[in-house]
Parts: structure tokens; sequence; C-alpha cells
């Protein structure tokens, strides 16, 4: 009797369980599915509620025609998503390993100090100094270019990405760097042909991490730019009419066609990906 009602007791444990997860799945993949019916479905249909989900008249690509005929185009702002986020990852990437190295190799005064200074800028909520960077950019002569917003990003994403890869160094032993500097390499060649190679999971980490970003990064861009150099997600805001409101079908087309960039970056870079975020985790 005991063991029955334990026995019922699992079962019903593990029914709970499973249903747990069946409907967080759904509840997590249906937005998506709707997205990308939505992206095929008539842009009349697609302002209507969304059930049932699939397209009722058949299949159309009228949504992605009128991203191509909309204000500039989807071509121009996915320029100038595609340069911003390239150009924010190269700077930050170089800036961020150099600073990481030079913070874990090097000993200076009042290194623990600036290390901390650096890292407590994470804390500064950057909607409360976009006035300020506002107003140098415009002194520099700055605003309302891909140069100022890039310049804005790779300053918000350093201080992440050099803890990233301060920790990545420390988790490198420096006896295999003191062993080539004995046998006669120069610091520059250590670093470039032994420590460097080393470092391809945090980088491709970090590289992933200020991609997704800067690539989805709406506020930023919206009050630095106007429309000829609109991003991707400032060019999605903007998609509405003034006889029909706002053009669903052609937001989630754009979405969708927004979402492949780092998707196709995440699967790139997928064996990197959990040893790039747990590099250094541990002391060796």
């Amino acid at each position: 009797m005991a063991q029955a009602i334990s026995a019922r007791g699992k079962l019903a444990a593990r029914l709970a369980r499973h249903s747990t997860g069946i409907i967080a799945s759904v509840l997590f993949v249906a937005p998506i599915v709707w997205t990308v019916l939505s992206a095929f479905k008539p842009a009349q249909e697609a302002r209507l509620p969304p059930l049932p989900p699939w397209p009722t008249t058949g299949f159309s690509l009228e949504n992605y025609q009128t991203l191509n005929s909309f204000g500039d185009g989807l071509w121009v702002s996915a320029q100038n998503s595609i340069y911003v986020s390239v150009m924010t990852v190269i700077l930050s990437v170089i800036v961020s390993v150099l600073a990481g190295y030079g913070f874990s190799r090097f000993r200076f005064p009042c290194k623990d100090l600036f290390f901390v200074l650096i890292l407590s800028t994470i804390m500064i909520p950057f909607q409360s100094i976009l006035t300020p960077i506002f107003l140098v950019l415009t002194k520099l002569g700055l605003h309302n270019t891909l140069t100022g917003l890039v310049g804005v990003y790779v300053t918000l994403q350093l201080p992440f990405s050099i803890f990233m890869m301060r920790n990545a160094f420390d988790a490198v032993p420096r006896e295999i760097e003191e062993a080539a500097l004995v046998e006669g390499c120069s610091r520059l060649r250590v670093f470039t042909r032994i420590t460097l190679p080393m470092m391809r999971a945090p980088l491709a980490s970090a590289a992933l991490f200020v991609f997704i970003l800067n690539w989805s990064d709406y506020l930023i861009a919206l009050l630095l730019t106007t429309r000829e150099w609109v991003t991707i997600p400032v060019y999605m805001a903007s998609l509405s009419s003034s006889m029909t409101g706002q053009l669903y079908g052609a937001k989630a087309a754009l979405g969708l066609i927004a979402a492949v960039p780092p998707v196709i970056m995440g699967i790139a870079i997928q064996r990197h990906l959990v040893r790039g975020l747990t590099f250094g985790a541990l002391k060796q």
C-alpha cells in the first residue's frame, strides 16, 4: 500500500515537472512562431488579432516589399547597424585585450584602484549620462554620425569586456610565458604567438556579447542619430503609417531579418562560448 502511494506520488511529481516544462516551452516558443508567421501574412491580415496565427489568405512577401520602399529602405539601416556593430566589436576587443593583459601581467601604481574604478562604471545607468554624452558629441562635431555612435558604444562596453579579459588572462599560467621569455622571446612575441592564441574562447564570448548589445540597442541610437544614420531598431520603430497605423507585418519581417546575424554568429562560435564565459572562473 505504502509503495503504491509512493509510486503515485512520484508519477504525479513527474507529470507536474513535465507539464510545467511543456507550458514554459510553449510560452517561450509562441512569440517566435507568431513573429515568423506574421512576417509572411499580407499586411492587412497581420494587423488582425493573432488567432489563428497562420496566414488564412495564403503566404505573402508583401511585408518584405514594404521594407524596401518605406523611408530610405531596409538596406540603409542594415548598413548602418552592420558598420556600427562590427567597428564596436573590433575596437572593444582590441582595447579590452590590451587592458586586460596589462591588468593581469604588469604591476604599476594604483593598479587595483584603477581596475575597481573601471568596474564601478558598470553600476552607472547609461540613461543618466546620455545628456552629457549628447553635449560632448555636439561639441566635438560627432553628433548624428556613426563614428560618434561607435565611440559611445565602445565606451559603454569596455568595462565588462576588460573584466572578462583580465580574468581570462589570469587563468593562463604565467610559467608558460616565463619559459618563452627564458628561451629568448620578446614580451610582444610571447603575447602574440603564445598567450593570445589561448584566448580564442574568451575573445569569442566578448565579441558576441558586445555585438548583440550593440545590434539590438534602440535608445542610444535614437537619441544620437537622425533619419539618414538610423540603425535597424530605430528603423523598426518608425514603421508606421498615418493611414494604417503600425505596420505589424513589416515589423515582424524586419525582426526576422534582424535575428539572423546574431544567430549565425552564435552558431559559428558556440563551441567556444561556454568555455569563454567560464574561463578564469576558477583559479588553477
